[in-house]
């Protein structure tokens, strides 16, 4: 006999154990191979069964206002093991178990009144909670869940004339007790599982254990109460619920819970919150004061989820306070998020680490329901990551976060997309396109993503063939989007554009010139209101000095989008080209007013200055421009101290207004191709020269150039109005800003020039063709200078590569014609001087090449 009460005694013990774990595999097992029929055990095995059959059916299947036409024949045989228990009478310890079980079983079908009638046997607020073991603890826990959600239904379904009236405080109140009861449970089923005092340690398993022990019902509980606040327009309410869950301390088994809530609350805080009206967190203290207490409960927690700690045998949970922080670690030093960003971020990159932490790596057939509901969850968390830190700016950190997620992204479109856009963003071009390739290959009829690809390739990296391929495969793919369409066509207009420039032979230039037209046509057909297809459609008619109808497509710009900066500067190059200087003047004036930061039309302001009021008014706005650059520079560089190295190519996209210039030059009109591998070779050879003693001015390469080119704009005017020693300080400055600049060789070599000095200005204009062999003005003044030293072979051969590159550099056409004409060759120079009088009437005060192609 005493060996049959100490059999049963420890198998209740092991189903005791193996419930509190959740473990319903090895219940069944246990159940089975039971080795005494006592009436106790009899009746444990019945509700033991019965719940394992429950709970493995809600795992798959958790309760919805849906429920599978199938549930009541699969849970048919668990009804029956309660029925079972219920038989043997209230007197039975595992009685009330069995009502809450059963309450749950039908609750799961959907019979919400025989769920009601069950709970209210149950009497669930006279159930004495002191020293309740974990499965009571989390039975009494979903019974308060189970009956929230009843009289949310009932809430919603009631009339005017219905009895006994829920209220919404009603059903929170409910809430908030199932929360605050299934947080406590997790705290203690911590303690059981691992033997922890409630401290965290890392937890490396790959499995879901808080959503695994709460189980769906527990998991709606403790969320639903802040959203039913949030829903109500208690905005403040819910979030203070969420931090207050948020508060109670961290075990293993709640460590899911606590990521959802972090994410929901950062998406809260996201959403609905502005900075005006965000009220932080605040730090409590052990001890509390009553008006403090009712001050918080009127803000939305119940009163025990606000406890700050739990006494023994009490069933509220342990909460995290200002006295729990290291003794080392004063209260100052604890770090108080004091804006909506900076809570926000906290939360999801704590979120983040979870995320990373328990990801299922294994893609094997039998992980794959785990391993999809972790991507899904981790995707949630890194999608709002990006609308937080994409507010900030800050895409380096962005791009960053996107890189851990490759590890368990394979062949999944969204993060791979989203990845490529942040390091875009972050202008890391080069890796940003491979990524994009990458896409291509998961979904090449992916439109946004062939678009992005076609852009870094056109517009950052200058592969034009690849860009032009993607954006004719986006093309081919005809998408219903007109607007979509018209930027593909677009991108091929520009890409087809650019090679007009580059191309160093006349039918080839024109072919892809006749490109151009024709894809930006067809983009104005399927868009005509796009104010960038007018402005590029202009452009390219600029280029291929077509200035009526330029004129024409650049007020049709301006007429769709009058705030378009870079069509102003074109409208003023084709003034000027049509040598209506006084208008021109008065175009530039205004769009320098409307955008006072972009140095590029503050650039062509000062050439036109120069010609209409002279060098000396010319010269007042350089120093106004050096102003305004300082101006720039305060503002510019803080943004940029959180750039990593490889960031440093890149101006904040919030900023970019600030360095809207011409940066291949504001005076060259060579190859685009050469420009920009001038731009490069001048960077880094800048960055080398940086490490110099010489150099005792650093900044960002761009807020470096645009000084530079300030200081050397000044030189060349000092020239004009005889003063090279002015000329010469300046050049000494930007010096100090770009040191192996193309322009600086340059306008040194006009100073040697200016000074007599020929055989030092013929070496300057050498440097800088060696630097940018494209450089018109270096090539025409070298060729000029050639002719004037009576070289007159090296003179036509410097001139000829002048015209062979820039075909409208009306200057290098009208010295190669007294060149040929000091040669003898009278037909060829007239020849020459007539095409460089046709396109000297038609040249504008600065080439049109200045003004970039650009996409938004």
């Amino acid at each position: 006999m005493a060996a049959s009460k100490k059999v049963a005694s420890k198998l209740e013990n092991d189903i005791e154990k193996h419930r509190s774990e959740c473990n319903w595999e090895k219940l069944k097992e246990v159940v089975a191979q039971k080795k005494t029929k006592t009436q106790g055990i009899e009746i444990l095995s019945h509700l033991v069964s019965g719940e394992c059959l429950l709970e493995e059916y809600l795992l798959k299947n958790p309760p919805t206002s849906i429920n599978p036409a199938d549930a009541r024949t699969h849970l048919e045989a668990a009804k029956d093991h309660f029925n079972q228990v219920l038989k043997a009478g209230s007197k039975s310890a595992y009685y009330k178990d069995a009502l809450l079980l059963l309450a749950k079983l039908h609750f799961a079908l959907g019979e919400t009144e025989e769920t009601l009638k069950l709970l209210d046997k149950v009497k669930l607020e006279e159930i004495p909670q002191q020293d309740l073991p974990c499965t009571k603890l989390k039975l009494l826990a979903e019974g308060y869940a189970i009956r929230g959600m009843v009289m949310e239904k009932q809430l919603a379904s009631q009339t005017e004339g219905t009895k006994d009236k829920i209220t919404e405080d009603d059903v929170i109140a409910m809430f908030e007790k199932a929360g605050d009861l299934a947080m406590y449970y997790l705290q203690e089923a911590d303690k059981i599982r691992y033997g922890s005092g409630g401290t965290i340690t890392t937890y490396t398993t790959s499995g879901h254990p808080s959503s695994h022990l709460a189980g769906p019902v527990l998991e709606t509980a403790v969320q639903r109460a802040p959203l039913l606040h949030i829903q109500h327009n208690n905005l403040d309410k819910g979030i203070n619920r969420f931090r207050q869950i948020l508060k109670a301390v961290e075990v293993r088994t709640t460590q899911n819970i606590r990521t959802t809530i972090a994410r929901e609350l950062a998406e809260v805080l996201l959403r609905a919150v502005c900075q005006q009206a965000y009220t932080p967190p605040t730090l409590e203290n052990r001890e509390e004061k009553p008006e403090t207490s009712q001050r918080r409960l009127s803000l939305g927690g119940s009163l025990s989820s606000l406890r700050t700690s739990s006494s023994k045998g009490s069933l509220r949970p342990k909460m995290y306070t200002a006295d729990s922080r290291p003794s080392h670690c004063p209260s100052e030093l604890l770090f108080v998020p004091k804006s909506v960003d900076e809570e926000a971020l906290l939360l999801l990159l704590l979120s983040e680490v979870q995320v990373n932490r328990d990801v299922v790596f294994n893609r094997t057939g039998e992980h794959t329901s785990g391993r999809e509901h972790s991507y899904l969850h981790a995707t949630a968390i890194y999608d709002l990551l990006a609308i937080a830190l994409s507010r900030r700016a800050q895409y380096g950190l962005l791009s960053e976060a996107m890189d851990r997620t490759m590890k368990f992204s394979f062949q999944e479109l969204h993060m791979w997309r989203q990845f490529g856009y942040s390091l875009m963003s972050a202008g890391k071009y080069t890796r940003a396109l491979l990524v994009f390739q990458e896409c291509v290959q998961l979904d090449p009829q992916n439109i946004d993503v062939l678009i992005a690809a076609a852009k870094i390739c056109i517009q950052h990296l200058h592969k034009i063939e690849q860009g032009i391929r993607f954006a004719m495969q986006m093309v081919d793919l005809k998408p219903d989007n007109r607007f979509l369409l018209s930027r593909g066509y677009l991108l091929l207009g520009i890409g087809h554009g650019i090679q007009s420039s580059e191309a160093s032979l006349h039918p080839d230039r024109q072919s892809h010139q006749k490109e151009s037209l024709k894809y930006l046509k067809l983009a104005s057909t399927h868009d005509p209101d796009d104010y960038q297809v007018h402005f590029h459609i202009a452009l390219q008619l600029a280029l291929s000095r077509q200035i009526p109808e330029a004129l024409q497509s650049v007020h049709t710009s301006l007429m769709l989008n009058p705030d378009h900066g870079s069509s102003y500067h074109l409208l003023t190059l084709l003034l000027s080209a049509q040598k209506h200087y006084s208008e021109a003047m008065s175009t530039i004036h205004i769009a320098c007013k409307e955008f006072p930061q972009d140095f590029g039309l503050q650039f062509t302001k000062v050439n036109i200055e120069e010609i209409c009021k002279g060098p000396e008014e010319a010269l007042m706005t350089c120093k106004m421009l050096l102003e305004k650059w300082k101006e720039s520079q305060d503002s510019i560089i803080p943004s940029m101290e959180v750039t990593t190295v490889h960031d440093r190519d890149r101006v904040a996209s919030e900023k970019r207004n600030v360095i809207q210039m011409g940066f291949s030059d504001r005076t060259d009109a060579g190859s685009v191709h050469n420009s920009v591998a001038a731009s490069k070779v001048e960077q880094a050879l800048s960055e080398v020269a940086s490490s110099s003693s010489f150099l005792i001015k650093t900044g960002s390469p761009q807020v470096n150039r645009i000084q530079g080119q300030i200081w050397l704009m000044t030189a060349e005017l000092f020239l004009k109005v005889n003063k090279p020693e002015d000329a010469k300080n300046c050049v000494n400055e930007a010096v100090l800003t770009t040191p192996l600049s193309h322009r600086l060789l340059y306008v040194r070599g006009l100073i040697h020039e200016y000074q007599g000095n020929y055989i030092e200005a013929r070496a300057c204009y050498d440097g800088a063709l060696a630097i940018n062999p494209s450089h018109i003005k270096s090539l025409q003044n070298l060729g000029r200078l050639q002719m004037e030293l009576e070289n007159l072979e090296m003179a036509e051969r410097v001139l000829r590569t002048a015209v062979n590159t820039d075909p409208t550099a009306h200057q290098a056409w009208l010295t190669l014609g007294k060149v040929l004409e000091a040669q003898g060759e009278y037909e060829n120079a007239s020849n020459c001087l007539m095409t460089g009088l046709e396109l000297e009437a038609t040249s504008p005060i600065v080439p049109f090449t200045t003004i970039p192609r650009v996409i938004s």
